[in-house]
């Protein structure tokens, strides 16, 4: 299955409409507008598509946009409603209505997810799995994939299996607000004798111009929380919103024009799929065209009282609108079963396990529909306060499952006793020749060996699995991630040299060994390094965008102030290529234009360097992996053998232009894979310790346990041992 997280994260929009719409009957009564049901039926097979990787446009996921405009239609239509038959409305009944429609069926899924999660993924991603659960559990998963969502370093882990349920956070956020803004505008119209309809216009009108203005400047501004944000949603619902209010002036408009302007919506919605792409800035001004479409077509079917035009007869067959019905329980089973088959494989879904995991979709949709959706939909004669009582005893149930879960990630991870991978257990290396008579490159030999073996995961892992995921570098008091920008000294401050590091996050991970170093040579440390900034001077596309990443320029422009203020005895660049470069004012991922750009900014870089620093080396980037080694480790049935790897050759080449760089600059350059590879194999496991965090970051206790032989390469300890001269 695709991996789509990026800028716009591959989650199937929830079907919002549906479950905040009023109650619904097995056949159509006086009101129901089937056009409806067939839009909700065409967005989540949309989405579904999407999702499955077949999908011939790139802008599945604006069809989220089209549920959220949806509900904000029926709900405010039911409010007005209300307002209209009582005057005001019940904050308790309406309360009621949304537990009913909403818990039962995602407290299900919710709890099927985290078991399934256990059974069938890495045990890491479970636990994982498990944590994710308590935070959809309170409606605050938006929040929760968010904090992802800034995390560099989260952004190549696997996907969620409950991602998608940020959308049902976002919608509960806006609803637990939107009826008290209703009740304040009936009050405030009672008590000023005014229009409750022109009160609630203006109010909710000034919510949606100011979310959608705050859209388009978080868009740009802040790509990786504005899609999850309510703040940047909030307008899509407040369109809806105000088509619901605006209803009346479709009064005594014909079936033609009607007919028409919902073919337009539609058209919008599907121009929209084709031109959005993951790299437009989103929501925003793009989102506009998913969203005005979408309430074109609400606002055309609205107050017809004559038989429906051609448009809104297709929209209501039989068979979309059984798919409508459907569309909650598709829209919450769907993302799950697809990210845990594809994980559990640990690769792409083939077309015919596509097929079968859709099949399994619907079955496990039509049951939820059947089972569980409708008899809790339906009114009964249950007081609204054992009703209320669904929400807590969600919670509970889903934290329940959340420490079992936790328990038995615990209980699998915990057992066995084999012992680190040693030495003295081999005598010949992967290639046949002896091991080699560095320590560490002999255990790298070893451990590749045992691999080849199949041999059993040891026991007690350093960093242990659990914690892979949070195991980072610790950037002290200066993590740059904003200007204002600051030195920070580290290292031992009384030293007598200096070394500076320039990087990004491929830097950033030497930072355990080189401050051991620091303190046991006698070297003052400035780390100038920033995630996903590559210190080659190329222009970096910021991610979610297709424009310029002004702030890596300008902190590349500080940090080489800085080097040319402090006048180092050494300055270690290392880093990697960015996944997207902006040529002559267009962003582009092409490989050969990447590599053409990364050649000339090493180039660069080291020009500029040069003359600045006593000495100045290239530390090689590490060799890349294909899978996480907290997925393949963390399997039920783990062995070295599966998680022995070979480096990805894309990778391999980026990191060569930085060795020819080098050389052409007369720049030592400090080699990297024999202490994670031999003989073209990688191991996940060296001795005891877990070599990456991820497919291309070294743990801190690995980097650390590579101080000394990192040291020698750089000549911090002794003399260097690096490859090249300078003149």
């Amino acid at each position: 299955m695709p991996d789509r997280l990026g800028p716009h994260p591959p989650t199937p929009p929830r079907d919002p409409g549906r479950a905040a719409g009023g109650d619904r009957r097995a056949a159509p009564g006086p009101g129901f507008r089937g056009d409806i049901q067939g839009m909700r039926a065409l967005a989540v097979l949309a989405i579904m598509l999407f999702h499955a990787g077949y999908s011939p446009y790139p802008g599945g996921f604006v069809t989220l946009d089209v549920f959220f405009v949806v509900s904000g239609f029926l709900i405010t239509s039911l409010l007005l409603k209300e307002v209209a038959r009582d005057g005001t409305i019940s904050l308790t009944r309406f309360y009621v209505r949304r537990a009913r429609r909403i818990l039962p069926a995602a407290t299900l899924v919710t709890i099927a997810t985290v078991a399934a999660s256990v059974l069938w993924i890495s045990l890491v991603d479970a636990q994982d799995v498990a944590v994710d659960a308590l935070w959809v559990a309170l409606f605050a998963g938006n929040v929760r994939f968010a904090l992802e969502g800034t995390d560099y370093f989260a952004a190549e882990a696997s996907p969620s299996p409950l991602q998608h349920y940020w959308s049902l956070a976002v919608e509960e956020q806006f609803y637990l607000v939107l009826p008290l803004v209703v009740v304040a505008c009936v009050l405030w119209a009672v008590r000023r004798g005014g229009s409750h309809r022109r009160a609630i216009t203006v109010a909710l009108a000034a919510v949606t111009v100011v979310s959608f203005a705050w859209s388009v400047h978080a868009s740009v501004a802040s790509p990786e929380t504005a899609y999850f944000s309510t703040f940047t949603r909030t307008w899509e619902f407040g369109v809806g919103a105000l088509l619901a209010l605006a209803a009346p002036v479709m009064r005594g408009v014909g079936r033609r024009p009607r007919g028409a302007l919902a073919l337009l919506g539609l058209g919008a919605i599907v121009v929209a799929c084709f031109t959005v792409t993951e790299s437009t800035p989103f929501p925003g001004w793009a989102a506009l065209l998913p969203v005005l479409g979408t309430g074109a077509v609400m606002i055309a079917g609205a107050e017809a009282h004559q038989t429906p035009g051609l448009t809104q007869r297709a929209l209501a067959c039989a068979p979309l609108r059984w798919v409508g019905d459907a569309s909650y329980s598709l829209y919450l089973w769907h993302w799950p079963v697809l990210v845990v088959a594809s994980q559990h494989l640990g690769r792409d879904l083939t077309g015919p396990e596509t097929l079968f995991v859709v099949a399994v979709t619907f079955a496990l949709s039509w049951a939820t529909y059947r089972f569980v959706e409708t008899p809790f939909r339906t009114p009964s004669r249950r007081s609204a306060r054992r009703v209320l009582t669904l929400y807590p005893a969600s919670v509970a149930l889903v934290v329940a499952s959340s420490v079992v879960a936790v328990g038995v990630v615990d209980a699998r991870l915990g057992g066995g006793d084999t012992p680190a991978i040693s030495t003295d257990d081999f005598t010949r290396a992967p290639d046949g020749g002896e091991l080699s008579e560095d320590p560490a490159v002999a255990l790298v030999e070893a451990s590749t060996r045992a691999a080849q073996q199949g041999a059993a995961v040891p026991a007690d892992l350093t960093p242990d699995l659990r914690d892979l995921k949070a195991d980072r570098a610790d950037l002290g008091e200066c993590d740059y991630r904003a200007a204002p920008w600051r030195l920070c000294p580290r290292g031992d401050l009384d030293g007598s040299r200096t070394l500076v590091l320039l990087g990004n996050s491929h830097g950033r991970h030497w930072i355990p060994a080189l401050e051991e170093v620091a303190e046991q040579a006698g070297w003052r440390t400035y780390y100038l390094v920033k995630s996903a900034c590559t210190p080659a001077r190329v222009e970096t596309v910021r991610a979610g965008t297709d424009r310029v990443w002004e702030e890596c320029s300008e902190f590349n422009a500080w940090a080489a102030e800085q080097v040319a203020r402090l006048s180092p005895d050494l300055v270690v660049v290392s880093g990697s290529a960015p996944p997207q470069v902006m040529v002559d004012g267009g962003a582009t991922n092409d490989r050969e234009v990447i590599t053409a750009e990364m050649r000339r900014g090493w180039a660069d870089l080291l020009a500029e360097m040069t003359p600045l620093a006593g000495r100045t080396a290239v530390l090689a980037d590490v060799p890349r992996r294909r899978t996480e080694p907290g997925v393949c480790l963390g399997r039920p049935d783990a062995t070295l053998r599966a998680c022995l790897d070979r480096p990805v050759e894309r990778a391999a080449e980026i990191g060569e232009l930085a060795r020819e760089a080098a050389a052409e600059a007369r720049v030592p350059y400090a080699e990297t894979e024999q202490w994670f590879c031999a003989d073209g194999r990688c191991p996940a496991v060296v001795g005891e310790f877990v070599t990456m965090r991820d497919t291309g970051h070294v743990t801190t206790a690995y980097a650390r346990e590579l101080a000394r032989p990192l040291g020698r390469a750089l000549g911090m300890l002794g003399r260097p041992q690096l490859d090249g001269r300078r003149s």
